[in-house]
């Protein structure tokens, strides 16, 4: 009971700060928020039954007011654990306009790297539920993602976040539209395979399963083997990684094996033919 009148507390100040827009004490409600909050069922009831959406709103409105960089960081930290435990029927709810803000943060990038990835984080658990998916890809994720790893050096745990996201907003038509639309999606893709770390591989290998059995026209086909993507299915035949990230280069190799064994630098027929 103490603990869930600590968050009531803490929230009630904080939505008071929202409603008069003031920022006084906002940072150090913030982080008592941070340090005492617990995934426990109570609080999960005090947050979904009174809270949940006007501190969304609350948290909207700090992205945008002219606080510091780390107050703003913490609101989307304390976003992202809220995220974790409330139930799909409130994260159903979620408008446009959250995810227009959330893929804002990732558009500019200015706050924090911690604060980029509890966006990444909220994206990834809001998004299979509903159409949030849809509103995700509509925000122009998928472009800001991949401009993400083209603009600065791979740093594992957000490339991670990244794919993860990448190859939830893929299993959509839009997502993969989006994807190749962008002149270096499957490029970012096919580099960064093998490159980062287990994790990323096997969300890397969904997205180009995604491409490959569903959005395949003859020019894309061509630009997986013109970016490298085919190199880097016949390299994970070889590599030292899980079974079943062999069995799926494999597979998409042989949805287009007729395409690209004519190419004189790789022959599909022979990778795919035999199992190793």
């Amino acid at each position: 009971m103490a603990e869930a009148g600590v968050a009531r507390a803490i929230f009630l100040f904080i939505l008071r700060c929202y409603k008069d827009g003031q920022i006084d004490g906002l940072d150090h409600a913030l982080r008592i928020l941070q340090l005492t909050w617990t995934p426990s069922a109570e609080n999960q009831k005090v947050l979904e039954d009174n809270y949940l959406d006007k501190f969304v709103n609350s948290v909207l409105w700090i992205l945008n007011a002219d606080v510091e960089s780390a107050v703003k960081a913490l609101a989307l930290v304390n976003l992202k654990s809220f995220t974790e435990i409330v139930s799909s029927v409130h994260l159903e709810r979620l408008n446009s306009s959250f995810f227009t803000e959330i893929v804002k943060v990732l558009r500019e990038n200015k706050i924090s790297p911690l604060a980029t990835k509890s966006a990444l984080q909220i994206l990834i658990e809001t998004s299979p539920y509903g159409r949030n998916r849809m509103k995700i890809v509509e925000a122009g994720a998928v472009f800001e993602l991949i401009e993400m790893e083209l603009a600065r050096p791979p740093e594992k745990r957000t490339t991670e976040l990244i794919f993860c996201l990448l190859a939830q907003l893929c299993s959509c038509a839009d997502g993969r539209q989006r994807l190749l639309g962008h002149a270096a999606g499957v490029a970012v893709a096919a580099k960064r395979l093998l490159r980062v770390s287990p994790a990323t591989d096997d969300r890397i290998m969904c997205v180009m399963e995604s491409v490959a059995r569903f959005a395949a026209t003859p020019a894309v086909v061509v630009e997986m083997l013109r970016v490298g993507g085919v190199s880097k299915l016949c390299m994970v035949l070889q590599a030292d990684c899980a079974v079943y990230l062999k069995k799926k280069a494999r597979e998409i190799l042989r949805l287009h094996s007729s395409d690209w064994s004519n190419s004189p630098c790789i022959q599909v027929y022979l990778l795919t033919r035999y199992d190793r």
